[in-house]
């Protein structure tokens, strides 16, 4: 079971919350035990696991990884813009994939968090990989 998610980032860097999304996939599946594999195809683009319900946690989370890496001209590497170097390396510390537990067919994370996709060098069409593997 394989689906693809379509997302049009509208910012440079951006975080979107994709957990809804994929849950509906579980629930259009009908899924009650297994896991949900995620997986990022691009880049300059990650996903990640955090506190979705303050939006402030998204600004600081997209401050903090400007801090550590700057978009910069000095990079060895620039194909695309001046961002796409610094894109990699963002996307590199972040990373491009999870597996999550479905239990009762529901995605097993914590109440406060959300599946997000972290775009680095937009806005661009991207998409998210979805495979659900059940168990029951």
């Amino acid at each position: 079971m394989f689906q693809k998610l379509e997302i049009k980032t509208t910012k440079r860097q951006e975080l979107i919350v994709l957990t809804d999304q994929i849950q509906q996939v579980v629930n259009d599946l009908d899924v009650k035990s297994g896991i949900c594999v995620l997986f990022c195809p691009h880049t300059t683009a990650a996903l990640t696991i955090n506190s979705y319900l303050d939006p402030a946690t998204a600004v600081d989370l997209v401050k903090e990884i400007d801090r550590l890496v700057p978009t910069r001209t000095d990079f060895v590497h620039v194909f695309d813009t001046p961002s796409d170097a610094a894109g990699h390396i963002k996307a590199s510390l972040i990373g491009g994939q999870y597996t999550i537990i479905i239990d009762q067919g529901k995605l097993q994370i914590g109440g406060s968090q959300g599946i997000m996709f972290w775009e680095f060098d937009g806005p661009r069409n991207r998409q998210v990989f979805v495979k659900i593997i059940a168990s029951d």
